[in-house]
């Protein structure tokens, strides 16, 4: 199978009312990641030392040596940054999501402890503040299972949720496959949280941002002053707030670090858009375990069954008729290149036009010739398919009067005498007066034209067919 993983239509067009608690136009969730103590270090059994996010600039690895200014830089997040964020959160009263290294919180016994008295949720930051891009895939799953078991050991509790951050391929789906999390955050992918299909696991997706975020201190693009941070914070919750006054609520994420954000330069910019938003009404301030339970409660996750997931016979199966008696046009799709954008309407919809339009004109013309006259014979001796049938039906053309029924033999038979096809028109888009205009109009068209057209409405009512069984 040709089968296309990555899922570019998310919630699609028309994305849930996310009808957050209280009526929240907004829901701001901010993290604090905890990584001091977790980073790269000979003392900790890694080869070199650590080089991202700090404000060394251009840092580098150092092979088999420790590097004291990175270190200390660590450090000031541990012993200053982390103290003069919890005393900024508590005494605004706004919870925050920590994204908890789990060896870095065994190493911070005191801040940990802050944390949870705060009320603060502790989900997993994997077990050490390393690359995983080039880990052996069970070497990862060991690591996510020691992390899980380290974290319920020290914080007392395991975690509702987890943020590798410089994760490899496989970690969303190793981190599902444990079945113990009630949300995972490795993705940048939206802002609504989304159910993610893992095997028989429905895992729930919270979306994260590298955007909004204060790593841009310490990468380029970025930012080099409170007072950018904070516009930028300001724009990205201006737009998501007007969008929720609109009945489109959404999250706005935040990512923070102790040795970043916690300086006092850097901090002032945070300290003005906290102050900023809760001068607004209807701004929740969730942790992500609250977005978890209240997106499990609000909006379940319901299976269906997926296009790009079925085997080639259940797929000609469910629709080789979408095309009217032309199951040879699902057959082909199958071997199309289908994903989770196929699994749509729209989706299958464009997978099964390509298969009829790059059709010989010959195949083309045999499915016009198989669609029924509209309002002829098959239709008078209940002989047509069920969703023929139902479509005549929505014009009342199951209901013609002597005369029109007449009518409607009368210029069936001029038109396939002249064109050699039925006349075929979507008549769900159309009424009875609509569809005898149509056919007074067209009938007197020349047949390459009218084969054109013919073509164009053939899509249409597959398109209409489609999105009677599918999202």
């Amino acid at each position: 199978m040709n089968r296309y993983p990555r899922d570019f239509r998310g919630h699609g067009p028309n994305p849930p009312d996310a009808a957050w608690p209280g009526g929240a136009k907004i829901a701001v969730s901010l993290v604090l990641n905890y990584e001091e103590g977790g980073e790269n270090n000979l003392l900790h059994g890694d080869k070199q030392s650590e080089a991202f996010l700090s404000d060394i600039a251009g840092a580098a690895p150092w092979p088999g040596m420790r590097h004291w200014n990175m270190e200390s830089i660590y450090d000031y997040g541990a012993r200053a940054g982390f103290w003069r964020l919890h005393r900024l959160f508590t005494t605004m009263a706004i919870p925050v999501t920590i994204y908890g290294v789990t060896s870095a919180l065994a190493r911070n016994p005191e801040q940990l402890a802050a944390m949870k008295a705060a009320g603060w949720e502790i989900a997993s930051h994997g077990l050490k503040w390393v690359d995983h891009r080039d880990m052996p895939e069970e070497e990862e799953r060991a690591q996510i299972a020691e992390s899980l078991r380290l974290h319920t050991e020290v914080v007392g509790e395991p975690p509702h949720g987890w943020y590798t951050g410089r994760c490899s391929m496989n970690t969303v789906r190793l981190t599902a496959e444990t079945g113990q999390l009630d949300w995972i955050s490795d993705t940048y992918d939206d802002d609504l949280p989304y159910w993610l299909e893992v095997g028989a696991r429905d895992q729930l997706v919270i979306p994260y941002t590298l955007e909004a975020n204060d790593m841009r201190f310490a990468t380029a693009p970025g930012y080099i002053e409170g007072e950018q941070f904070f516009t930028y914070l300001k724009d990205s919750f201006d737009t998501l707030y007007a969008e929720g006054l609109e009945g489109r609520a959404k999250m706005f994420s935040i990512g923070l670090h102790c040795r970043l954000i916690g300086r006092p330069g850097k901090i002032a910019g945070l300290k003005r858009f906290l102050d900023y938003a809760r001068g607004h009404e209807g701004v929740w301030f969730p942790r992500r375990m609250d977005i978890a339970r209240h997106w499990a409660i609000t909006h379940p996750h319901k299976r269906f069954e997926r296009p790009s997931q079925m085997s080639r016979a259940r797929f000609v199966e469910r629709f080789g008729g979408i095309f009217e008696h032309s199951p040879w046009i699902a057959d082909r799709a199958w071997d199309l290149e289908l994903g989770p954008a196929h699994d749509s309407a729209a989706g299958l919809h464009n997978a099964l036009c390509r298969i009829f339009r790059t059709a010989t004109d010959q195949e083309r013309l045999g499915v016009l010739t198989a669609h029924p006259d509209l309002a002829g014979k098959l239709a008078a001796a209940k002989r047509l398919t069920p969703d023929s049938t139902a479509e005549q039906a929505s014009a009342a053309l199951d209901a013609l009067t002597d005369a029109e029924r007449a009518t409607f033999q009368r210029l069936n038979t001029d038109y396939v005498a002249k064109h050699g096809f039925p006349f075929i028109i979507a008549v769900r888009d159309n009424s009875k007066a609509s569809i005898l205009a149509a056919f007074e109009t067209r009938i007197s068209n020349d047949t390459a034209t009218e084969f054109t057209t013919a073509c164009a409405q053939v899509e249409r009512i597959a398109e209409l067919r489609l999105k009677d069984i599918l999202p």
